[in-house]
């Protein structure tokens, strides 16, 4: 099989190369590619060799951007195996087969129905196969072969990045890079000068060029001035074919704006300049404004201004408005056009922000001298001082002078000044004002206890213009006379206690005085001359404002005088002295050892207590209901008593003495087991009569010592008939029997008996202080003997 294809030698020359490609199909005939046959020999024997494959990669070629009115042909398809007999059927299949690539299936010929563009796609792959047509097998193994999209140049140069925006500093070097421009071409690159592109400037010399080759611009001109133009627009040419006649172009716009760098100082537009301020200007306002050219923008712009000299420095200061850039000018300390009428600045401008490549055109700052004129304005009356201090005594009578403030016209004129006082708060209202000389004077008593000092506000206005008002602040202290007496610092709770020695000291008192130390500092406390010495109590002064109150005797008690009062004078050291007298109250309390108080006297107890009447009342109704109540338990037990009929006594654990009830019968005299005779046989239980220790007894004693012979002689009968008659008649005893035996107790003491009942009722003249020494045990029989030692003293 063979397979033909023409081409163009030239691809620039389309149209002729059409031509030839139409002519060659003519009569150039195909490309003959063979495969292996077999020949047969006249009376040889056919013979039968494996074949080898007829087919012969190639590749065709079709121009893109085709615009005629028939197919462009492409190429030839041809089998060996072909006779021309019509017998071979050619088959076309891959990308395009049928739709773009159309094929004649008996001469193979191949042809493209439609235009191509290479940008779009490059080339095409498809396959080829030759069958018989009888039998629709194939003669020849399938083949595969590409078709390529011959390129034309039918795309211009484009700048995808376009327009573009750049700066580049003023006063830059010739050739100093601004920017590199790139354009591209869809041709390819790889066959002829379709997409070789040069660069050229349409717009923007003479002061920028472009490199050709590169793209890049560059300055073309020395030292740019941004201040003379800043704004350049350059258009860039990109051109294929190497800028050859034909080539296909495109363009871009690049706009280059010139960035400001600091070579031009700042310069005051006049040399001298004149401002006019009024004496009446405040302190730290602003009076004028001042502002130097500079041809820069931005920080290169950026200003200091300064007072260098000149005799108003002290009186007025510059600084500088960032937004603005002007020079502020303040008033730093007050005007007056009566001392001073005029000013002189030289005020300086220099640039903050310096370039050193531009030095040789400073120097970058200016100076200029600007003259301040004071004006004369009608001013309030001004006073001598800044503000008064004044003093008056307390208790002064209305009317006293306390004072004199002075205010002045500061013009020429000298105006007379007219005074008042500001009656903003009740303050003001306590004085008075001379309106002519500006004497102040109370109007009411003052007390400094009450109020030690008052501010007020005094004014002056010129009698000509009563607009113009000053104030000045004056400050009147009260100053102290002696006219309160001391009095004690507080209220005092003092307790004595019972046990408590001569010279002790039970309280320390203190004393405060309202007047302030010059009149009351020193505290003198002494007891009142006018009555009798104090036995009881004396008062010592510590001669440092306080004073100790002392004990004079020994004990104390409360059931004698619970509460004593002690008359104190203090006096101060004021100019003249003045005293006062204050009772104490000296409450009688007891106490422990170490002086810790136990209890006082009922009433100050409950008072202490803070109990009120009706705490106490409800507190004795439950003691009453508590009794009534305990009496009603021991009624009813007495009842349920009686009503039993038992003995008072039963004790079976009592070995001492035996109950015999009277319904038992007994032995006799000779039983000796029903009853313990012993016990009526005990000397000591016969050597006196026993008599009931529940009551006094109402006849005296028997006489306690009796021979022993009439002990003997005793006879058991007699005895147990005389105590039975005893109990029979005695009416103390509860109605019923009981046999009442007393144990043996040995010999008396030699201490004697500490019953009260029998004990003699007067007093002796022993000493019983020695019982508070015995210990807690003792401490109420010590505070009874106690009592009772007092009593019979008093």
């Amino acid at each position: 099989m063979r397979i033909t294809s023409t081409s163009c030698i030239c691809p620039v020359l389309v149209c002729l190369c059409f031509v030839q490609r139409c002519y060659g199909a003519a009569h150039h005939g195909s490309i003959k590619v063979t495969r292996n046959q077999t020949k047969h020999i006249e009376g040889e024997t056919e013979v039968h060799h494996r074949p080898k494959r007829g087919w012969v990669w190639n590749q065709f070629f079709v121009l893109e951007e085709h615009m005629g009115p028939d197919p462009q042909y492409v190429g030839k398809l041809h089998s060996n195996s072909d006779k021309g007999d019509g017998s071979v059927k050619y088959i076309l299949t891959g990308e395009g087969a049928g739709t773009i690539f159309i094929i004649d299936d008996t001469t193979g010929d191949i042809h493209s129905t439609k235009s191509l563009d290479r940008e779009q796609k490059t080339h095409y792959v498809l396959h080829a196969q030759a069958i018989d047509r009888r039998t629709n097998k194939p003669l020849e193994p399938e083949s595969e072969f590409i078709i390529k999209v011959q390129d034309i140049n039918d795309n211009a140069p484009k700048f995808t990045d376009g327009p573009y925006i750049v700066t580049v500093p003023e006063m830059s070097e010739m050739g100093t890079s601004v920017l590199q421009v790139t354009a591209t071409d869809a041709d390819d690159p790889t066959y002829g000068n379709s997409a070789r592109v040069v660069y050229s400037i349409l717009q923007g010399q003479p002061y920028f060029s472009v490199d050709p080759k590169t793209g890049v611009i560059r300055t073309a001109l020395h030292n740019m001035d941004r201040e003379a133009r800043e704004h350049y627009s350059v258009v860039i040419q990109a051109k294929d074919m190497a800028g050859q006649v034909g080539g296909l172009s495109g363009s871009t716009t690049v706009n280059i704006t010139l960035t400001d760098v600091n070579d031009n100082p700042p310069r005051f537009p006049q040399k001298h300049y004149q401002l006019y301020v009024p004496e009446s200007a405040q302190v730290g306002s602003a009076v004028g404004k001042i502002k130097a050219n500079d041809a820069d923008t931005g920080s290169n712009a950026d200003m200091k201004y300064t007072i260098i000299n000149g005799d108003g420095s002290g009186v007025f200061s510059i600084s500088t408005d960032k937004d603005t850039r002007e020079g502020i000018l303040s008033l730093k300390k007050p005007l007056n056009y009566e001392k001073k009428k005029s000013y002189t600045l030289n005020i300086e401008g220099a640039n903050t922000h310096l370039d050193f490549r531009f030095s040789h055109l400073g120097p970058f700052k200016d100076v200029t001298m600007l003259k301040i004129i004071v004006g004369d304005v009608d001013e309030p009356p001004l006073f001598t001082m800044p503000s008064y201090v004044m003093e008056v005594y307390e208790n002064a009578k209305i009317g006293t002078t306390v004072g004199t403030v002075t205010a002045q016209d500061p013009d020429t004129a000298s105006s007379l000044v007219r005074y008042f006082i500001d009656h903003n708060t009740e303050e003001d209202r306590y004085f008075t004002i001379d309106a002519s000389t500006g004497t102040i004077k109370t109007a009411k008593i003052f007390d400094r206890e009450e109020t030690p000092r008052y501010n007020i506000t005094v004014a002056a206005s010129e009698i000509d213009n009563p607009g113009l008002v000053s104030h000045v602040p004056v400050g009147i202290r009260i100053l102290d006379v002696n006219d309160n007496p001391p009095e004690l610092a507080r209220e005092y709770e003092i307790v004595v206690c019972e046990n408590a020695k001569p010279g002790q000291v039970i309280q320390t008192i203190s004393a405060t005085d309202k007047d302030n130390s010059a009149n009351g500092a020193r505290f003198h406390f002494s007891l009142d001359e006018g009555l009798s010495l104090n036995p009881n109590f004396t008062l010592r002064d510590n001669e440092d404002n306080t004073a100790s109150i002392l004990t004079r005797r020994r004990r104390y008690s409360r059931t004698t005088q619970d509460v004593y009062y002690l008359p104190v004078l203090i006096s101060d050291g004021g100019t003249p002295p003045l005293s006062s007298s204050s009772t104490l109250t000296i409450r009688v309390c007891a106490c422990e050892r170490d002086g810790r108080v136990r209890t006082c006297h009922a009433e100050a107890f409950l008072s202490s207590a803070g109990l009120s009447t009706g705490a106490l009342i409800a507190i004795l109704l439950c003691v009453v209901i508590l009794l009534v109540f305990s009496l009603a338990i021991v009624v009813l037990f007495i009842t349920l008593r009686r009503s039993k009929k038992e003995p008072l006594i039963i004790s079976e654990e009592d070995v001492r003495e035996n109950v015999v009830t009277y319904d038992d019968e007994g032995g006799g005299e000779e039983d000796t087991e029903a009853f313990d005779i012993t016990a009526l046989r005990n000397p000591s239980a016969a050597e006196e009569l026993k008599y009931r220790r529940d009551i006094r007894p109402e006849v005296k004693p028997v006489p306690k010592h009796q021979p022993s012979s009439s002990l003997d002689s005793i006879d058991v009968q007699e005895f147990i008939k005389q105590r039975l008659a005893e109990a029979d008649l005695d009416p103390s005893v509860p109605p019923y029997d009981s046999l009442q035996t007393y144990a043996y107790e040995g010999h008396r003491s030699e201490g004697g008996s500490i019953s009260s009942l029998d004990s003699v009722t007067t007093h002796s003249d022993q000493d019983y202080n020695y019982l508070g020494d015995w210990g807690p045990e003792f401490k109420k029989l010590a505070e009874l003997y106690g009592e009772i030692e007092s009593e019979r003293t008093t």
